[in-house]
């Protein structure tokens, strides 16, 4: 998969052609996509502002042309172990209920069409709970893409603590 090159950032506008496209990204051997609608912006990882009393997947803030923005770690939300970055690490902003928030990720692969019928929605797990993050499993190829929900990357407490504390 051909990684997409960062020397500016990029910024995307709502447009009725997104149906079908999602932004992918590595994390831990895994490829994850988001819907590219909810994606607000793609930028190089920046100088994080530590926020005290915040859940430990969330870095910080950022400022974003004077905007603060939130930024929370892909890898500590979903427990996988952290890693040092590097020039390839990115900052996806999207649009989390009502909240611009920034999500570091590893580094972003490419923006992909995945097909309805291409795409399948988790079954319950053996608990009975379904994963509470996945929206659902995009088939490329010889792949899985994990499609993340995005809405659901942040919920209750988290949501108010970040509205309350991380911005304008």
């Amino acid at each position: 998969m051909q990684e997409l090159e960062l020397t500016e950032p990029q910024v995307f506008e709502e447009e009725d052609g997104q149906e079908g496209k999602y932004l992918t990204f590595p994390i831990s051997n895994e490829e994850f996509g988001i819907e590219i609608r909810s994606v607000r912006e793609i930028i190089g990882i920046q100088k994080i502002t530590i926020v005290p009393e915040m859940s430990h997947f969330v870095k910080g803030v950022i400022n974003l042309r004077g905007k603060i923005i939130p930024v929370m770690d892909i890898r500590l939300k979903f427990g996988i172990q952290e890693r040092e970055y590097d020039e390839r690490t990115t900052i996806i902003v999207v649009h989390i209920n009502e909240v611009d928030v920034g999500l570091i990720v590893d580094s972003v692969s490419e923006v992909i069409d995945i097909a309805h019928t291409d795409i399948e929605l988790p079954s319950m797990t053996a608990g009975g709970n379904e994963n509470k993050y996945v929206k659902a499993f995009g088939k490329v190829t010889e792949k899985v893409i994990i499609i993340l929900d995005t809405a659901k990357l942040l919920f209750g407490q988290e949501l108010t603590m970040i509205k309350e504390n991380c911005t304008q």
